[in-house]
């Protein structure tokens, strides 16, 4: 079997790679010309755990090659699948105009025969729309739908042992050429669900809304936990060990972000109610997840005596989640630029450090480690949960900082090991320590 896939972003790269490795001949396509010529030297764009190493093997032994000629790359293939971003439009509804460019250039070049998979998270009827789209052209392409649930950070491991898989199908053809492409998987025993394609493209959307929903539930818990004295590290894992509710997503912080969750919730939202359907518990989550970047600056500012002109501020980690270097709608943003517009001397320590973050902090000062980070400092902001932080020497950090103040967004300690080494100890959920 020949795949094809189309888009080298996140999940283009990830899919491509891991079905090479899977034993299929793999040609990944994008019309970034430098992107592609990097990626030919075995150059990766992303920072994404185990994946470089994966790809430059598969590389090597012929099984993964990638184009920018998209009548090259899919000429050939039994399988194309469709990868290409779809980002919120202002209104907040999906952009779908990458994925209808993608389907123009590949639709007179493609095999009469292959079957085209869209990957991309796309809004309920789209994939249908697509169908129509290409058949208005006079070209009966089979089309599948396959939701993507790659977790930046792990999503090597989360498409080699995922979960689920789930195939949007409306033939035995489509099904029987998913089911060949998922096969190495079935010694793990990983279920398959085969679906129609609105409810494979709706089960992408509803699991993001869900998981939005847990991060936002527990960040207003915490909210509580200030005021009435609880800690919401352990309230969490007290409901979390209910097996109807489990503790992944149950970590209070800054809000989410990331290239999902935002666009996904908007996009669930907007086209709900194009369907005649209002979604007052996504709106909320929305709101509720904007307001709360505005609540990390304020304990910032509190802890500061809201004044931060010419202070020294050490900021520890910027991408929206660990293991990535990703800074789409990362919580960090609006933070650290909220602090330099007040004057704020920030230094920054990311352990990706990530050229995105660099382009966008171009006003910070950076780092190559966390105590060169914290020299001088007069408060350390920690935003991103990177596990080096957790085997941090605060006695160390304490002796280095000109002022003791932790602002932990991420709660990464206890608060008796912080208590201990003389920080005064701002948290997320959990009272003062002093």
């Amino acid at each position: 079997m020949k795949i094809t896939v189309v888009g080298t972003g996140y999940v283009g790269l990830v899919s491509g790679v891991c079905f090479s490795d899977f034993g299929f001949n793999v040609i990944c396509v994008d019309n970034n010309v430098s992107k592609i010529e990097k990626l030919k030297k075995g150059i990766i764009p992303i920072y994404e755990d185990g994946l470089e190493k994966l790809m430059v093997k598969n590389m090597r032994i012929g099984r993964l090659s990638f184009t920018s000629d998209v009548a090259t790359g899919v000429k050939d293939a039994d399988l194309v699948f469709i990868a290409v971003g779809t980002p919120s439009k202002p209104d907040g509804s999906a952009d779908l105009s990458y994925i209808y460019d993608a389907v123009s250039d590949l639709a007179p070049h493609v095999n009469k025969h292959a079957i085209l998979v869209i990957k991309s998270t796309v809004p309920v009827g789209t994939t249908r729309a697509v169908k129509k789209f290409l058949q208005d052209k006079g070209n009966d392409l089979e089309v599948a739908f396959n939701p993507e649930f790659l977790r930046e950070g792990v999503a090597v491991e989360d498409f080699l042992r995922p979960d689920r898989i789930i195939l949007g199908v409306e033939s035995k053809k489509a099904e029987k050429a998913l089911v060949r492409a998922y096969r190495p998987l079935y010694m793990l025993s990983i279920p398959i669900m085969f679906t129609d394609l609105e409810t494979a493209e709706l089960s992408k959307y509803a699991a993001n809304a869900l998981l939005a929903m847990k991060i936002t539930f527990i960040n207003e818990v915490a909210n509580l936990c200030e005021k009435c004295g609880a800690d919401v590290k352990e309230v969490a894992h007290a409901i979390g060990m209910d097996k109807r509710i489990g503790e992944q997503f149950l970590q209070a912080g800054p809000g989410y972000g990331g290239s999902c969750f935002p666009k996904d919730t908007s996009a669930l939202s907007d086209f709900a109610k194009k369907f005649g359907v209002d979604m007052p518990l996504v709106d909320e989550v929305i709101r509720s997840n904007c307001a709360r970047r505005d609540k990390m600056i304020k304990k910032i500012m509190d802890v500061c005596d809201n004044d931060v002109k010419n202070k020294n501020v050490s900021v520890l980690g910027v991408t929206f989640k660990a293991n990535t270097d990703d800074m789409r709608d990362s919580p960090s943003i609006g933070i650290v630029n909220y602090l330099l517009e007040k004057g704020a001397k920030v230094k920054i320590y990311d352990p990706s450090f990530s050229k995105q973050a660099q382009d966008i902090f171009k006003n910070a000062e950076w780092s190559s480690n966390v105590y060169d980070n914290c020299n001088d400092a007069d408060v350390i902001v920690i935003l991103t949960d990177w596990a080096e932080f957790r085997a941090v020497n605060l006695a160390e950090l304490r002796c280095r900082v000109r002022n003791p103040l932790l602002v932990d967004l991420r709660s990464m300690y206890t608060v008796s090991e912080v208590k201990a080494t003389g920080f005064v100890y701002h948290s997320v959920g959990r009272p003062l320590v002093k």
